[in-house]
């Protein structure tokens, strides 16, 4: 009997639950927990971490999963690391879904960086009003450049002082688009724009309202994760699911 583990947290992840559901198949939907209102799911659903690759692994064997599939964000690399590590040592096919990384075009000025700690750097010395767009797990580290005012845009409302002197939120979950980021980017006098490369439709329109606006991206690539066979669509994962000594 097939037995899935779905670790979540994308859109792609949510496509991929409604039609699991949609086939009766038996899956559990795994989120980390960082969301205070995460999207329901039509699946049996667990939140929080596992305990790292050990208790991941253990996880796999007692719940009887045959199968993993990591949908989780492109940037949950410790995730995606673990998942790798806990499949080998309890023998369990893994693939990841994931969506393709965002190109540069035409009209764009993105400035490449390997880290979010490259990304700080790179910003001016000079004052500037910056939309950082990478959540909230990492600002800690732009209070290196407290002369900046930073505009973040959130899902959930901060339960907590933020580690930055001079912020704006807006709470909002996506899809966005071009007319509104625009209208937002112009609002609040936005010089740079700071993103991480997470691919997929949702989040994209900053990246166009920048474009638009003539505004520098740093873009942020994606990290390292261990091979693993990867797929870019609903149907190639259930495909995979079927065969996955095909992958």
């Amino acid at each position: 009997m097939t037995r899935i583990l779905l670790l979540g947290g994308t859109t792609e992840a949510s496509a991929l639950a409604k039609t699991l559901a949609e086939a009766g198949m038996d899956a559990v939907f795994s989120y980390a927990g960082r969301t205070a209102r995460p999207v329901n799911q039509p699946l049996p659903t667990r939140v929080g971490g596992f305990g790292g690759a050990e208790g991941l692994a253990e996880f796999l064997r007692a719940e009887g999963i045959t199968h993993v599939v990591d949908a989780t964000h492109p940037f949950a690399a410790q995730m995606s690391i673990n998942a790798v590590y806990a499949c080998d040592a309890a023998d369990v096919p893994l693939c990841a879904f994931e969506r393709p990384a965002w190109q540069e075009g035409d009209g764009d000025q993105w400035v490449h960086v390997d880290t979010i700690a490259e990304a700080v750097n790179v910003l001016p010395e000079a004052a500037a009003r910056v939309f950082l767009a990478i959540g909230k797990q990492n600002l800690p580290l732009f209070a290196a450049k407290p002369q900046h005012h930073y505009l973040l845009r959130l899902v959930d409302a901060p339960e907590a002082p933020l580690p930055l002197p001079h912020t704006t939120v807006e709470v909002a979950r996506g899809p966005f688009d071009v007319a509104g980021d625009t209208a937002l980017m112009q609002r609040h006098g936005i010089t740079h724009v700071v993103a991480k490369n997470a691919g997929g439709a949702g989040a994209a329109a900053k990246l166009a309202a920048a474009r638009r606006l003539g505004l520098p991206v740093i873009m942020i690539g994606r990290p390292q994760v261990p091979d693993r066979p990867i797929k870019g669509s609903v149907a190639e994962v259930m495909e995979w699911l079927a065969h996955p000594s095909a992958a």
